[in-house]
């Protein structure tokens, strides 16, 4: 790697531009992000959100990170609206037996919103992040998401539904690097974060547990049955909250070989499956958001989850066909459309449309 820390292509300073608003998490990631800004010249600002009780350590990482990089940090505290746009929505969805990812929700309702607010309130026009992604404008003047270079660190998925109010002053310099890059630049630089580990997906259930952290808030999954494969009764669940679809560990049942969480109804029963049956060869769509406003329509590659591979697909009136099956896709995931690494948009997977 080369001593010279750079921001990737197409990103630098700007003409009117000396200053940018950073939301820091204390984490390695946002705390290159601000040295790498420093370095192309920008009057850097911090801001740590103290989201819920489970961030508080994040916040006293923040302030370590802040003071070591010289920059002033804000700490902003929404317990409430993290509440009520993240927490409640999560649990709802979870416990209709749905799948749901929660920074999908957080990112354009309160992170981005929180930083753009506060952007405003000292103005500062540019907000940065330490995400894996990278903004590229195009000719029609629209801002788009595109993957990062590292496609093992990818966070576009994460990031689809922010409109162009944000993107249009978004920077995301980690988008050109590759994870050990960015820890070998924190070990250079002494930062305490150079070995904090990477962050949870749910970052307000620290233990993991979410069946316990939702019963805890009064969220209560609908009872039921499992139904074996060949339609048989199984007895009663635990109630959908302690499952998600592609579950193969803690089911609890013995059938002589290993059966998969394939589906769970509007009853509360969940029906089960053997390997294969858990392939799915497309799903409907809602909620979908676009970068350009243009309906989803034609030839993408779509990710189902952050981390998996994109698979190639037609949407044609609102339906997702694969070009081949696809495991476990769920109700309540994100699905985000791609073309030639850029997000075209994306929405909620609904009803799902199995192989077998």
């Amino acid at each position: 790697m080369s001593d010279e820390i750079l921001a990737g292509a197409g990103f630098g300073t700007f003409e009117k531009q000396d200053a940018v608003l950073v939301g820091l998490s204390g984490g390695v990631d946002s705390s290159v992000c601000i040295r790498i800004l420093q370095q192309q010249g920008f009057t850097v600002t911090a801001l740590v959100i103290d989201f819920s009780p489970a961030h508080q350590k994040a916040v006293e990482a923040a302030k370590k990170v802040a003071a070591q990089l010289s920059v002033p940090l804000v700490v902003r505290e929404c317990h409430e609206l993290f509440a009520q746009q993240v927490i409640a929505p999560f649990c709802e969805s979870y416990c209709r037996g749905e799948t749901p990812n929660p920074c999908v929700f957080c990112n354009p309702q309160v992170k981005f919103r929180i930083l753009c607010e506060e952007a405003d309130k000292r103005g500062i026009h540019y907000i940065a992040t330490g995400h894996y992604a990278r903004v590229e404008t195009g000719a029609d003047g629209i801002a788009r998401l595109a993957m990062a270079e590292s496609a093992a660190r990818d966070q576009s998925y994460m990031l689809y539904r922010l409109g162009q109010d944000v993107l249009s002053r978004l920077c995301l310099p980690l988008g050109e690097f590759e994870k050990d890059d960015v820890r070998e630049m924190a070990r250079e630089l002494g930062l305490s974060s150079a070995e904090a580990p990477d962050s949870q997906e749910i970052c307000f259930i620290p233990d993991g547990d979410h069946a316990a952290y939702m019963e805890s808030r009064g969220f209560f999954g609908k009872p039921g049955h499992f139904i074996g494969p060949d339609g048989a009764d199984l007895g009663p669940h635990k109630g959908v909250s302690h499952y998600t679809v592609g579950q193969r560990k803690g089911l609890g049942l013995a059938l002589g070989k290993p059966v998969f969480v394939r589906e769970i109804s509007e009853t509360g029963n969940i029906l089960l499956a053997f390997a294969g049956g858990e392939y799915a060869k497309g799903f409907s769509l809602h909620g979908a958001v676009t970068a350009d406003g243009t309906p989803l329509a034609g030839l993408y590659d779509v990710k189902i989850r952050s981390m998996a591979r994109p698979a190639a697909c037609r949407i044609e009136e609102g339906r997702a066909v694969f070009e081949q099956p696809v495991r476990a896709p769920a109700p309540g995931q994100s699905a985000v459309f791609y073309r030639d690494g850029s997000v075209c948009g994306g929405g909620f997977i609904s009803a799902v449309d199995f192989l077998l």
